[in-house]
């Protein structure tokens, strides 16, 4: 199971000998370090915890700090977990994980949290249709009757409407990945990637390649 913990950059272009131009995101991959080897002894079941980019210990609550020196790292500002399911991980407390893994050509899925756009409308939230625009009419951009009258005299639970919107844990499969720099800590995948510029970002193996 590959995957590795990354920040978004942000995107530019790609021009290969052909004069193609293909649209990239930029990640970079800072020190992915493992705190925490879990497996179906210890925890019920196999996985590893990753510390992802460094924080200030002062701002590390004294619990967390004390499970980082158990594992011989710096405080870092994310922890996240890798589930092996039922394979036994082969990693030990302190190891790193590098953008090696990955090559050129791969496919791979991409996991990161949407940009949240707040409450909403039904037009922009679920792509509505406008009312009239005539001066007579009074239902530009409404959501129109959601539900009868007198019966049910309410409105179905689940019916979409306006509400929060963004703010959601996103997975885009099968991006190819276009160029790894392990010098420099970067990698390049086509195409757009969901999330803010600095927003955490988990590319991992492909599931349905």
């Amino acid at each position: 199971m590959k995957s590795i913990f990354t920040t978004k950059v942000g995107m530019t272009q790609v021009i290969d000998e052909d004069g193609v131009i293909t649209p990239v995101t930029v990640l970079k991959a800072s020190e992915n370090v493992i705190t925490q080897v879990k497996t179906v002894d210890t925890d019920g079941y196999n996985a590893i915890q990753i510390g992802y980019m460094d924080k200030k210990e002062k701002n590390v609550k004294k619990p967390i700090r004390e499970h980082f020196k158990k594992a011989g790292v710096s405080t870092k500002r994310y922890l996240r977990e890798i589930n092996f399911g039922d394979i036994s991980p082969e990693y030990n407390l302190g190891d790193t994980l590098s953008l090696d893994q990955f090559e050129a050509g791969e496919l791979v899925d991409i996991v990161a949290t949407s940009k949240g756009k707040g409450t909403q409308g039904s037009i922009k939230r679920w792509n509505y249709g406008r009312g009239p625009a005539s001066h007579g009419s009074k239902s530009h951009r409404v959501a129109g009757a959601r539900s009868a009258g007198s019966d049910p005299a309410r409105v179905f639970k689940g019916r979409k409407g306006s509400g929060k919107m963004g703010n959601e844990r996103v997975t885009i499969q099968n991006i190819e990945v276009i160029k790894v720099n392990t010098e420099d800590n970067y990698i390049l995948v086509k195409g757009g990637v969901p999330g803010p510029k600095g927003g955490l970002v988990q590319i991992k193996q492909a599931i349905k390649a």
